[in-house]
């Protein structure tokens, strides 16, 4: 048999086999396993609560039939029931309607499916159900075509409730505080009165350092004894007036003192009081202060103050009677550290006195205390009492924390500090009634640490992950790595996430698989499976496909 004879019968079973495949259309039922089909991705992935992939069909060449019309229904199957698209038509060359036509040589078909996401779609199977119609009311079903199996979620392991850290209290452990006296001097004298030594002034500094000794939450860190002259006769002559004062007044620091446990003062001269003057002026009634003080911002050299004050002779008389006089002074300062209540101290006033706590004592208290109920109870008081604006803006957190956001909206509404933390708080309330939008401008308007974490958390919702891994960079948390792993940076995870709770665990676990780790697969999973959500989220996770969880 030579060639071009070969050739012929070839080309005449091939020509046999297609009129065979499109005999009838009922053959595209006998010959559907030629079709071939890919989805990308082929693993399909949810974001921001859709699934979405492209679906290829390649149809062979003598498989379409030219009178058939093809029915194909995108269903997507899972645990608890089945998801199912409008159907995809096609038709061949000589059906006369208006589908996507399919040629009998062949064709490449693509088309993107499209499904809501309910829980227990983890472990999903994308089936494509064909139908094919002809002649008026025939028609046969082709067997179902598995396009894809399995369904990522692992956007969903990011923490998407939002975070509104409690206001801080500004309870003090540790109080300084200071008592005081003073003596003062005759003008241009720096001998001390014997009736200084016992001023009312004096007799309170002495009862203040008799208290301190025995008050076992006082500590006397030091002692001071400073002096002062008046801003009027010259810069020079004050600063030596200022220094015999401060002699003179240490030397009778031991008799202000007798009897007391006191430690040596440290000596000072301050010079002309300036400082001193405007405190008066200020607090005074001198009908002209307001020009005093213009005069004291205008100028700093003290020359020029005093020679400005004085022209005003009205004025100057005035300070000569009221103010200059109580600047020739000394004064004995004593320096305390008050030891404040104890963490321990305080939960047990909350219990037995709680009436003699201050606003920051009560905030802080609450801080200490685990139980909700309490929190609020000693937020309320604080509120009753001290009409407590951060009291106020806790309450509400605590509520958040519980889940009650509307409650806890209707608690926020009643804080009057419109405040960075409040409108990352507002944020939170629209996140969780699912307002992307409003949550977004809520925390690009707080602009605080907490609110762009909470950002990113938005950005994770809603598919946006280029963003949440910007957002997030640097926080430590596992959001953090759940925006590397759905950026391709896998790789990343391990030493980006610091947390070392069960969902980081898990998050870690899940960039592993990816960088295909057995070893630190398990090793992560141990300790994300003591949160029995995770423990059952990682049996279904198509993350784990392909690996022996243990």
């Amino acid at each position: 048999m030579n060639m071009k004879k070969s050739m012929k019968i070839i080309a005449a079973v091939a020509l046999g086999l297609a009129a065979v495949a499109c005999a009838s259309p009922a053959k595209m039922a006998e010959m559907a396993e030629n079709v071939k089909v890919t989805t990308d991705p082929e693993v399909l992935e949810v974001v921001a609560g859709k699934i979405e992939a492209g679906v290829t069909v390649t149809y062979p060449k003598g498989y379409f039939h030219p009178k058939a019309i093809l029915e194909v229904t995108p269903v997507l199957v899972y645990e608890g029931g089945e998801a199912a698209m409008a159907p995809f038509k096609y038709q061949g060359e000589k059906v006369k309607d208006n589908y996507k036509v399919v040629s009998k040589d062949g064709q490449t078909v693509s088309e993107t499916v499209h499904f809501d996401y309910v829980e227990g779609m983890e472990k999903a199977v994308l089936e494509l159900r064909g139908v094919v119609k002809y002649k008026k009311n025939k028609s046969v079903k082709l067997p179902v075509k598995k396009a894809a199996v399995g369904c990522n979620t692992t956007y969903m392991l990011a923490e998407t409730e939002g975070f509104v850290p409690f206001k801080a209290d500004n309870y003090q452990e540790v109080i300084n505080q200071t008592a005081e006296g003073q003596i003062l001097y005759s003008i241009n004298s720096s001998s001390v009165a014997n009736k200084e030594l016992k001023s009312q002034s004096i007799k309170d500094f002495q009862e203040a350092l008799k208290e301190i000794n025995s008050n076992e939450r006082k500590t006397l860190k030091g002692t001071e004894v400073i002096a002062y002259a008046s801003p009027d006769g010259g810069e020079k002559l004050n600063s030596k007036l200022s220094d015999k004062r401060a002699s003179s007044a240490d030397k009778v620091w031991g008799k202000v003192t007798k009897g007391a446990e006191v430690s040596d003062p440290e000596v000072k001269s301050v010079g002309q009081d300036w400082e001193g003057f405007q405190e008066l002026v200020a607090a005074s009634d001198i009908e002209d202060k307001e020009l005093i003080l213009r005069v004291l911002s205008m100028y700093s050299d003290p020359a020029v103050r005093e020679n400005e004050i004085k022209n005003m002779s009205e004025v100057f008389t005035a300070l000569k009677k009221t103010v200059l006089p109580e600047l020739r002074r000394a004064r004995f300062v004593a320096n305390v550290e008050f030891q404040n209540y104890s963490s321990a101290e305080l939960l047990k006033l909350i219990e037995e006195n709680a009436d003699i706590l201050d606003e920051e004592a009560l905030l802080r208290v609450a801080s200490l205390t685990r139980n909700a109920a309490d929190k609020k109870s000693i937020y309320a008081k604080a509120i009753k009492k001290f009409n407590s604006d951060r009291a106020q803006f806790n309450y509400a957190v605590v509520l958040l924390n519980e889940g009650k956001t509307s409650e806890a909206a209707r608690e926020f509404a009643k804080v009057s500090t419109k405040d960075a933390d409040l409108e990352n708080a507002l944020g939170v309330v629209a996140l969780r009634n699912g307002d992307y939008d409003a949550a977004a401008k809520n925390f690009e308007e707080a602009g605080t640490e907490a609110a762009q974490a909470n950002l990113g958390a938005v950005a994770i919702l809603t598919g946006n992950y280029k963003k949440a891994a910007e957002l997030l960079a640097g926080t430590g948390h596992a959001n953090e790595g759940v925006a590397l792993i759905l950026t391709g940076q896998a790789s990343k995870v391990e030493s980006a996430v610091k947390c070392r709770c069960p969902r980081a665990n898990y998050v870690k676990a899940v960039a592993a698989a990816r960088l295909g780790n057995a070893e630190k697969v398990n090793k992560y999973l141990s300790v994300a499976k003591k949160d029995k959500a995770l423990a059952a989220r990682a049996i279904n996770d198509v993350e784990f496909a392909g690996f022996d969880v243990k």
